[in-house]
């Protein structure tokens, strides 16, 4: 080691230091930049020569100290001094482009797991300024337009490394707004704008992407996270891309956005995650949400739990009590089956910090589903009950699922607080709320629903705990679980009985399919997949008679799809799909039903005739 290298910070000891040896020549410095992210988490990462041999450019103080900073105040976030760290980046928020867009991205991670209303649009206006803050370090002309030059012979000299990276920043906030359009709706239209609003983004980054490659950009010190930022933006463009349903690829085509690369923009997002830079983080939290909440809400529930345990374990190891790491290990243990190990997580973060209430909250929600799968209604209650007083996400979804755990209690049960079913699904229209001016849709879901409790007297809905769970794909979930599969099987079925004793009245085709539906699936779960097909069967033979709820018609062709699917019957899968995709519009959570239509179709694209 030099002895520039030796003179590192007191803070950091001499075992901290890690020369890299890569078989370049070095020339060291006495800038050391705190790695918190990937395998080598925690160790100080001088930078000496990375590249070809050739001598980089040197790097721009400011831009250095700022990477510095950032992961340091990254640490701090993940420590769960949440407040610390806001304040340490927003001193420097208005003047440096790394401090912006790191101040703005945990106000966004905020947004994304509290989906608080109040959360998203600070995020979007934190970002919008951090965008401003980035053009202001941004060269005249684009990284577009000289990548252009290149390809006719001339040099990128002229760009500085700050420029280059005020690039990727640039683009990278464009990009984490445009997520923040998708968590404020579902809607098809949003998509597209939201595809228009990035275009820029995402032709930025494909240029970046061939300019990391081009043999005459020199690498300079800071070339790892650049690196790392082109790695986020790629994978996560061509990931997002590959779940979307293809009449909105056509149309974002149209605007410039091309094919369909999952397995490049899975690719890409873990060549990030086990990078050292300052983007691995993002990178391994895109990859924790696509596996453990995208693949399962939007998809059809075929994440990678085993990748995803991978990534999460060394930061697990490195903050234990880390809210945003213990909040994932619970909902990978969900995933698996493990519920009472998913509960005793999420109470562990819920313990970790008591500063962001709005964490807290994001664990309730899967707590109420965790007490749901077990049937454990009280439970469940008390937790939807927590969230409709103290979370502003959506006061109506909230309310709307305390009335449904009552409506589940038995003739002795005691009511918590005297609350009666029928008056709180009477609320639920009144409680309607619009972020960014939309509407949830989950939200429009639970008010139709309601609806049905307007009249004097109501007839009351069979099981809405139970067809709220398979909205949000927790089928997929119990179905790890014989025991509580056969449970939540024998509550249908009872349910089926009822619904056989009830007086004829407007809902009751509607009733009968939703309760067929749901049974097919726990069926197909316990391998008895005769029954579960003729569940299924079943919704397409009455479908004239279903008068409300549409949506359990392309429902029930994507789930016996799905079986088909398992029981390797590829080509009729395709056309059960086809059908539900093209031959049914305007019905309830339709985006999220054409979400999961094209990730079936993708697996039935990919699996060969063989089932190997």
């Amino acid at each position: 080691m030099c002895d520039e290298c030796s003179s590192a910070p007191a803070k950091y000891t001499t075992d901290d230091v890690a020369l890299i040896d890569s078989g370049a020549s070095r020339r060291c410095s006495k800038d050391v930049l705190f790695t918190v992210h990937g395998p080598r988490a925690g160790v100080c990462e001088p930078s000496c020569l990375r590249g070809s041999g050739e001598s980089p450019r040197p790097l721009d103080s400011d831009l250095k100290s700022s990477l510095s900073e950032c992961m340091l105040a990254l640490d701090m976030f993940l420590n769960n001094n949440f407040e610390e760290a806001l304040s340490y980046l927003q001193a420097k928020s208005k003047d440096s482009m790394y401090h912006s867009l790191t101040y703005a991205t945990m106000l966004e991670m905020q947004a994304m797991m509290t989906f608080d209303s109040q959360d998203i649009v600070n995020a979007g206006n934190t970002m919008k300024e951090a965008q401003a803050v980035c053009q202001r370090f941004r060269r005249k002309s684009t990284v577009a337009d000289s990548f252009n030059n290149l390809v006719h012979g001339q040099s990128l000299d002229q760009f500085t490394e700050e420029e280059i990276h005020a690039e990727v920043c640039y683009a990278e906030c464009l990009l984490l707004r445009a997520a923040l359009t998708f968590l404020q709706d579902e809607n098809m239209v949003s998509f597209i704008k939201g595809g228009i609003k990035v275009r820029n983004s995402y032709q930025t980054y494909k240029e970046l992407d061939n300019l990391q490659k081009c043999a005459t950009y020199l690498k300079g010190d800071s070339h790892c996270h650049f690196e790392g930022g082109v790695k986020l933006g790629v994978g996560a463009f061509n990931l997002t891309l590959s779940m979307l349903p293809t009449r909105i690829l056509r149309l974002l085509e149209f605007v410039g956005f091309s094919g369909n690369k999952q397995d490049y923009g899975l690719t890409q997002l873990q060549e990030g995650a086990a990078d050292h830079s300052f983007r691995a983080l993002l990178c391994t939290l895109l990859l924790l949400c696509y596996h453990t909440f995208l693949s399962f809400v939007l998809g059809t529930g075929k994440g990678n739990i085993e990748e995803a345990e991978n990534l999460l374990q060394p930061y697990l190891k490195r903050y234990p009590k880390g809210s945003i790491f213990l909040f994932f290990a619970g909902r990978i243990e969900e995933i698996k089956g493990n519920i009472d190990t998913a509960i005793q997580r999420f109470e562990e973060c819920c313990e970790a910090q008591q500063s962001w209430k709005q964490f807290h909250h994001m664990c309730y929600w899967q707590l109420m589903w965790c007490f749901t799968y077990k049937q454990q209604w009280k439970m469940a209650y008390f937790y939807a009950d927590l969230l409709s007083k103290e979370s502003s996400w959506s006061k109506a979804t909230y309310v709307y699922m305390k009335a449904s755990y009552l409506s589940m209690f038995g003739p002795n049960d005691t009511k918590p607080f005297g609350e009666d079913e029928v008056k709180l699904f009477r609320q639920v229209p009144s409680l309607k709320v619009k972020i960014a001016g939309k509407s949830l849709p989950t939200e429009k879901f639970a008010i139709r629903k309601s609806r049905r409790y307007q009249p004097q007297n109501p007839v009351a809905l069979p099981v809405p705990p139970l067809e709220m769970m398979y909205i949000w794909n927790g089928y997929a979930v119990i179905g790890k679980q014989k025991g509580l599969t056969t449970q939540m099987l024998e509550t249908l079925c009872r349910a089926e009985e009822t619904l056989e004793g009830d007086a004829a009245s407007e809902f009751l085709a509607d009733d009968q399919c939703l309760v067929k539906l749901l049974k097919g699936l726990c069926l197909k779960y316990l391998d008895r997949t005769e029954e579960a097909e003729e569940c299924f069967k079943y919704i397409s033979a009455n479908e004239k008679r279903i008068k409300y709820d549409e949506y359990l018609i392309p429902n029930a062709l994507l789930e016996q799809a799905l079986l088909y699917l398992q029981l390797d019957r590829r080509d009729e899968a395709a056309k059960l799909l086809e059908t539900a995709k093209n031959g049914y519009k305007n019905y309830s959570m339709e985006s999220r039903t054409h979400f999961r239509i094209q990730d079936a179709l993708l697996q039935a694209k990919s699996v060969p005739h063989n089932g190997c």
